[in-house]
């Protein structure tokens, strides 16, 4: 049997522009550092678990709810559920620390929490997403936090080689 999503029909909302690059981000000579932004940036296209659309068409992250530091090389994101008794949930913040991991320098110490107030399972959920053990699978894991443009491609190749009868490693 199939089980249905949680949130069988949420909210949508739509994408904000893109950023714009300026002369400055193409400048060797100037330190670039990292910004809400940019953090944004890496995890906005990460696919929901439950339905074709971005973390942040659901509004599950937002760039206000983003802390960098530099100067202590931290970064800080808080994601909001969609709803308060999401099971996806720790699903959706290993992705997020997983993209995050995988895409900043190892300088950063990354901490992603559930939005306070917004899981019924808060406490639990943020345990779970501290939990060294849970994290190192999750960075085993090639298909966690694929943004939604490389898991199509990822799947159009797959499909394409097992058609012609190819492996894809």
């Amino acid at each position: 049997m199939t089980k249905l999503a949680d949130n069988v029909n949420p909210n949508v909302y739509d994408k904000g522009s893109e950023r714009e690059k300026t002369s400055e981000d193409y400048n060797e000579d100037i330190e670039d550092l990292f910004d809400e932004r940019e953090i944004f940036d890496l995890i906005r296209n990460i696919n929901d678990p439950e339905h074709p659309l971005t973390l942040e068409e659901l509004r599950v992250v937002e760039e206000s709810n983003i802390k960098v530091d530099n100067k202590d090389n931290t970064v800080v994101v808080s994601f909001t559920p969609t709803i308060p008794h999401c099971s996806m949930a720790t699903l959706i913040g290993l992705s997020i620390r997983v993209r995050l991991l995988r895409a900043l320098p190892s300088r950063f110490k990354v901490t992603v929490e559930v939005s306070e107030g917004s899981h019924v399972s808060e406490h639990a959920v943020n345990k779970q997403l501290a939990d060294k053990e849970r994290i190192a699978a999750a960075l085993e894991n090639k298909n966690l936090a694929l943004p939604q443009q490389v898991k199509h491609l990822q799947v159009h190749v797959l499909t394409s080689s097992l058609s012609v009868g190819r492996r894809v490693e």
